[in-house]
């Protein structure tokens, strides 16, 4: 009697030709290079500004994604768009993290730009490592599947544990093994030295606040990569769609961090969100390796998944929107 082998053991197809790949990653370089020359000069962020950015940075991964659709088919389509929402739902959740960094650090808000920049920065760089990662255990491992179901199911149970606690997110940097390691070896000035991250001080060399946070930062990216990328292989196996996803999801958190700012707080249900989605996409996975071992096992379709994702998102954005509609508005 022969086991049936499990068929994602294979060559992963994708969409991505060397020419497209060439066209995205150049894009998605002069775009990051576009905002760090916006946000050359600090200055603090209007709405207007902002809503404008955040215009441009939806209108394009959509556009993208009709691009997707007509030509390489619905499917193809669908899955770009399921995995692009499940990576700006997620990307939320890193704006609130770094919310409570950039109160924690006092960052002036003419630098908080240039801050959230180099987190994005580090993200996309991040997130290009574990999705090659990741196509490299899906090629080789016949239980990367269930690795990656067990990783997001893990983390939602930790958010759903952390949102039924009942304890404010906060933010503790005495307790951040990055900034106690930088403060060993370097001095760190008390005061913010506009965009420099090093200056002189006493004729030697000494850190600014603003070096700490960025590296803050940058360490959260990892744990959020750790994260993300499975959930959206848990959408698509291609990677190119994979990258993509990530890298529009990523790029317009500048301009959505002060659009969704005085809003963040009130969405107090969001966690709870984020954990179903995060569950959903682990069973997801771990149904797709088991239809590959046992093929009477039924597999979830990726438009049924996008139904569920975003039913789940109007769900508790509503009932946040309800729980704090008393509390005074943010401005």
């Amino acid at each position: 009697m022969t086991e049936t082998p499990y068929l994602a053991v294979s060559e992963l197809t994708s969409v991505g030709t060397p020419t497209l790949w060439a066209v995205t990653i150049a894009g998605v370089l002069a775009l990051l290079v576009l905002d760090f020359l916006v946000t050359r000069r600090p200055h603090e962020v209007s709405m207007r500004e902002a809503l404008g950015w955040s215009a441009f940075y939806i209108a394009l991964p959509l556009a993208f994604g009709g691009y997707i659709w007509s030509r390489w088919g619905s499917e193809q389509g669908v899955q770009y768009l399921t995995g692009y929402l499940v990576e700006k739902s997620l990307s939320v959740d890193n704006l609130f993290v770094f919310m409570l960094l950039l109160a924690a650090f006092a960052v002036p808000a003419v630098l908080a730009q240039r801050v959230l920049l180099y987190g994005i920065a580090g993200a996309l760089v991040l997130r290009a490592v574990f999705i090659a990662l990741g196509a490299a255990a899906l090629q080789t491992l016949d239980w990367a599947f269930l690795l990656f179901a067990a990783i997001l199911i893990a983390t939602a149970v930790k958010l759903l544990r952390d949102a039924l606690s009942g304890h404010e997110q906060a933010v503790d940097i005495s307790t951040m093994r990055s900034v106690r390691l930088l403060r060993r070896f370097m001095p760190v000035t008390d005061d913010y030295q506009s965009t420099r991250m090093i200056v002189r001080q006493g004729g030697r060399r000494a850190l600014t606040p603003l070096a700490l946070v960025v590296v803050a930062v940058l360490a959260t990216d990892v744990v959020f990569a750790v994260d993300s990328v499975p959930a959206v292989y848990g959408i698509t196996e291609d990677p190119y769609l994979v990258f993509a996803t990530n890298a529009f999801a990523l790029l317009g958190l500048r301009a959505l961090y002060f659009v969704l700012h005085a809003a963040l707080s009130r969405l107090v249900h969001l966690s709870y969100g984020l954990a179903a989605i995060l569950a959903f996409i682990g069973v997801k996975l771990a149904l797709h390796w088991a239809h590959g071992v046992w093929t009477w096992i039924p597999e979830i379709p990726t438009l049924a998944s996008l139904g569920v994702i975003i039913g789940v998102l109007v769900v508790v954005t509503l009932t946040s929107l309800r729980a704090t509609r008393h509390l005074p508005t943010k401005v």
